[in-house]
């Protein structure tokens, strides 16, 4: 977590992403939302707008925030996640004895695993857990231009940042509270066209991983293999999915490729886990979230794949939209990073 200043309001999240941006500000006493708006924004030019010059991000916040809120928003201040395939997360181990130099420690670390120099980034870390000879560290990194980047366009907006982190840490906030994210889980998070997998463990990220691949590929993997218009495949997706239906075979069938390659990686983040991170603690759950989870029958796939119970999360149980006009069903699901962020207390944030 990239922490830049505190101040002791009520904080909104902001989630931007490679496909759009989401805002949403939640009563955290009740678990309600008081306010979200969205917009779906071109790809390429989100890409221009963090990596490049163009203002594309500061002006279609200020849109967000003038013509798209539902309810309202109680302050400027706004934690803000980038997408998880722009950061580093690494959990490892060290010695007891190197507390006293640690930053140097994680920086030697960081300099091993990330491949682009430290000096190019937000390094951020804390200690997870303590043993008798080991203490375990959670560092994140995050590229400075893209923290730049957003912090500008924020603030263009009219918004006070208080702090940036990798979007799987949002997500992952929010199931703990929401999910029995305490228990050891995996969290698969699809994107339109990026996947993240992580595993969370007594409330903190372990491991994370990426893919290239996300709900818009199943959905023109339906459209190419069916012969169909892209938005007839959409509605297969999210209407008929993976159940049972007439076109269950033939929409399994034109997704086998992606789903294959999801759940490689998927396994592979399992592996890593049980093999580096923890012998002893087993994994109780798989969570999938993300926009691409409005798939019906995704869950089961994962659990008939894996022998492990999976369920696509639905933290609206919990929290929910009071008297706001909510969502549809199946856009609900691309709320759950913003809400994640919505959720931090602000007397968690400092200065450290």
């Amino acid at each position: 977590m990239t922490r830049l200043f505190y101040k002791d309001k009520p904080i909104i999240g902001l989630d931007v992403s490679s496909t759009g941006i989401k805002i949403m500000a939640i009563d955290t006493k009740k678990w309600l939302v008081i306010g979200y708006g969205s917009l779906d924004l071109d790809p390429a030019k989100m890409k221009e707008s963090l990596e490049g010059t163009s203002n594309f991000l500061a002006e279609n916040i200020k849109d967000l925030l003038k013509n798209s809120i539902v309810g309202e928003l109680p302050s400027n201040s706004v934690a803000i996640a980038i997408p998880t395939a722009r950061s580093y997360s690494r959990t490892f181990n060290l010695p007891i004895s190197v507390e006293k130099s640690l930053k140097d420690a994680v920086t030697l670390e960081a300099d091993q695993y990330i491949p682009i120099p430290t000096s190019t980034l937000y390094l951020d870390y804390e200690i997870i857990e303590r043993g008798a000879k080991e203490i375990t560290v959670l560092m994140s990194a995050i590229p400075r231009v893209i923290v730049d980047k957003c912090t500008k366009a924020a603030e263009e907006a009219g918004l006070e940042v208080v702090f940036i982190e990798p979007s799987i840490i949002s997500v992952s906030r929010l199931l703990t509270k929401t999910e029995e994210g305490n228990l050891p889980t995996v969290i698969v998070d699809i994107g339109p066209e990026n996947t993240d997998i992580a595993v969370v463990d007594n409330s903190r990220i372990r491991v994370t991983s990426g893919i290239s691949v996300g709900g818009n590929t199943l959905t023109l993997d339906i459209a190419r293999k069916l012969g169909i218009t892209v938005e007839n495949a959409h509605q297969l997706k999210v209407f008929n999915g993976l159940s049972a239906s007439p076109r269950q075979e033939k929409i399994k069938k034109a997704t086998e490729e992606t789903l294959k390659k999801l759940l490689t990686e998927t396994r592979k983040v399992i592996r890593y886990y049980n093999e580096r991170i923890s012998d002893d603690r087993k994994l109780e759950q798989l969570l999938v979230v993300g926009s691409g989870s409005n798939m019906p029958g995704i869950g089961e796939f994962f659990t008939d794949s894996l022998v492990m119970p999976a369920r696509v999360a639905s933290p609206w149980q919990k929290l929910d939209f009071g008297k706001l006009p909510e969502p549809a069903r199946q856009l609900k699901p691309r709320y759950i990073t913003v809400a994640g962020l919505a959720i931090v207390p602000p007397k968690e944030i400092s200065n450290d």
